[in-house]
């Protein structure tokens, strides 16, 4: 898809109406920005029953193909002193989600992504995947011209370790539970992130930022994403927007 340059006082006004108002701002071709409240830090339940939450709109999430599973998916998100927060939404029947380790191909199950760029200087992203049994893939992902690979965090403890917490709604937490949906929530410290460039975040940075979300029910596979991209989910230069208040 074709993306057009954005006209500095037509991005300027529509953000400005974005932080007012919490809301999503969507067109300018394939654009997305969405505004990032604060928060003080809060406990994760893994439900989204913080009153936290109160304070971020969802962020919706357009399936890739016509074809594939009629469920939804939605986001919100907030920022604190120490780190950014994720709440991950998706209608769901079946927990498609048999892998019980951190660090494996969680993406051929059923799981929610993000990916963020925090410096465009730089082809280095952020790359986060959770599965509904609240198994992990953290990793800092090198791309440059199309060739990329990840590679796992070092000294993956204290204050560099993400937070995170899932349930089921409607059916047990387990593999191959029939459910109405799940949720996930998720905390990437900012000492995570060392030693991308921009972080941490202050009033009006901005970084560039994609959401995902694959299900596999079935064996049928069915993808969302949040800023459309093709055939690849690391096409960078795609990604939505971030605008933190």
């Amino acid at each position: 898809m074709r993306r057009a340059a954005l006209i500095p006082g037509v991005f300027g006004a529509l953000a400005a109406a974005a932080l007012a108002t919490g809301a999503v701002l969507l067109g300018l071709d394939d654009a997305k920005v969405t505004s990032v409240k604060p928060t003080d830090d809060f406990e994760l339940t893994g439900d989204g029953s913080s009153a936290a939450w109160e304070k971020a709109a969802w962020v919706g999430l357009r399936k890739r193909t016509a074809s594939g599973h009629p469920y939804e998916a939605r986001f919100k998100t907030l920022y604190s002193k120490t780190g950014i927060y994720f709440l991950f939404d998706g209608t769901d029947a079946e927990l498609t989600s048999r892998t019980k380790e951190d660090f494996a191909d969680l993406w051929k199950e059923d799981v929610f992504e993000v990916f963020l760029w925090t410096d465009e200087r730089h082809p280095v992203y952020f790359e986060y995947e959770i599965s509904p049994l609240g198994y992990e893939l953290p990793i800092l992902v090198p791309n440059f011209d199309g060739k990329f690979l990840g590679w796992r965090p070092w000294h993956y403890e204290g204050l560099r370790k993400t937070r995170k917490a899932t349930s089921a709604i409607g059916g047990p937490k387990e593999p191959g539970a029939k459910v109405k949906g799940w949720r996930a929530e998720v905390f990437i410290p900012y000492a995570l992130l060392a030693p991308l460039q921009n972080v941490p975040p202050r009033p009006e940075t901005r970084w560039r930022a994609n959401v995902y979300r694959m299900d596999h029910d079935g064996g049928k596979t069915t993808g969302w994403d949040w800023a459309p991209v093709g055939p690849s989910f690391h096409e960078l230069r795609r990604f939505g927007t971030l605008l933190f208040e």
